[in-house]
């Protein structure tokens, strides 16, 4: 799970693994396979970096509370 900025500043933990599309129109929107839309600050390249971040501390069996 990763930690997004929504346009009013709020934080959000969103499940990556239910990213369907990211698109920048400009502002960056994220849609869900549940069909629900997030628009955050982020750029799809952020988004894309946490994601890989996130999955490969996964992968490498690190679990610590600082993903």
């Amino acid at each position: 799970m990763i930690f997004l900025t929504k346009m009013n500043n709020e934080v959000v933990l969103l499940n990556n693994d239910l990213i369907e599309t990211i698109e920048e129109t400009p502002d960056t929107v994220i849609t869900l396979t549940t069909g629900k839309k997030f628009i955050i600050k982020e750029t799809s390249k952020e988004v894309l970096e946490k994601v890989l971040e996130f999955k490969t501390k996964i992968y490498n069996g690190d679990y610590s509370k600082d993903i």
